[in-house]
């Protein structure tokens, strides 16, 4: 069974991807890291563990990590994910606490007394992995991979050209991208194909105890999704990356070499993908361009539905 760590900033696609994992047999999730990024570490913290309660799950430990990133001003998407970070759904507060350690030397600690490698579902900002990276040389050899949701191909989701997570903390990102890790990205290219639609929402509200949990967290996301870009429904970015780390089936993914900027605006955060080999880039990524839409909305409906 594959070990896994989920390090994320929950967020309603990050709570769904924690989900999603709890419910999964192929893998065995060893716990949750919290950064700064869809809000602020304290509220991603306890929206981790407030998650994890709801469901029964508060054996699992949750380390809170970096408050904000590597070198910028922190920025939060309130507009998306509300004051919370998960508004559109009561979740009682937690009575759980955050692990002793903060989330970098929980990490390490935890991936060196793991048997085997450990995967890495990074779905928030990488300020938590890059500052790992730094803090611990040689952890690499106890990672098997760092599965991503950040970055793109084409377009952005906060700026034209650059996606929130590798935005908000670029150079995290670039060295993470650097780092010669095994590095999947799953960027906006696949996760803006496979939405979650009303339909969805009504088989996941009639599932059970965790699904009206989802289908409340995302009726208010997905009003967000239908007002800005005119979509029936809201993606499930980070879902998609712990689905990946669980069937590999759900994503086409292609050997590229990719370059994330480290600039100013207007291109701050654009990841350069090198799909054509145009450049000689050295390959440090493999690049979901497809998805497997039916497979993984059906994963996603099926296992929060066992959750009960």
């Amino acid at each position: 069974m594959q070990p896994v760590i989920l390090d994320c900033d929950p967020g309603h696609d990050d709570a769904l991807a924690l989900l999603v994992a709890l419910a999964s047999d192929e893998i065995e999730l060893l716990g949750v890291s919290t950064v700064a990024g869809n809000q602020t570490v304290a509220l991603t913290t306890a929206n981790a563990l407030a998650v994890l309660e709801y469901v029964g799950r508060g054996d699992l430990p949750v380390a809170s990590g970096a408050n904000r990133p590597l070198v910028r001003e922190l920025a939060v998407a309130a507009d998306v994910h509300g004051e919370t970070g998960l508004d559109g759904a009561e979740i009682p507060a937690s009575s759980l606490t955050p692990h002793a350690l903060h989330a970098i030397d929980w990490i390490a600690t935890t991936v060196r007394s793991s048997a085997v490698p450990v995967t890495i579902v990074a779905t928030g900002p990488l300020t938590n992995i890059a500052l790992l990276l730094a803090r611990y040389p040689g952890v690499e050899a106890q990672i098997a991979r760092i599965v991503m949701m950040g970055g793109s191909i084409g377009e952005g989701n906060v700026t034209p050209a650059a996606e929130f997570n590798v935005w908000a903390d670029p150079e995290a990102a670039h060295r993470v991208m650097t780092s010669g890790l095994a590095v999947t990205m799953v960027g906006l290219d696949v996760t803006h194909q496979a939405l979650l639609t009303e339909q969805h929402l009504t088989e996941l509200a009639a599932a059970g105890h965790a699904g009206r949990l989802v289908a409340n967290l995302y009726d208010f996301y997905l009003r967000y999704h239908v007002e800005r870009y005119g979509w029936n429904g809201a993606p499930a970015h980070d879902a998609l990356a712990m689905a990946f780390a669980i069937d590999a089936a759900t994503l086409t993914v292609v050997p590229c070499g990719v370059v994330v900027d480290t600039g100013s605006d207007p291109s701050r955060g654009r990841t350069y993908v090198d799909r054509w080999a145009a450049t000689g880039w050295p390959i440090n990524a493999q690049v979901a361009v497809d998805v497997d839409k039916d497979r993984f909305l059906h994963m996603v409906c099926e296992r929060v539905g066992r959750l009960g």
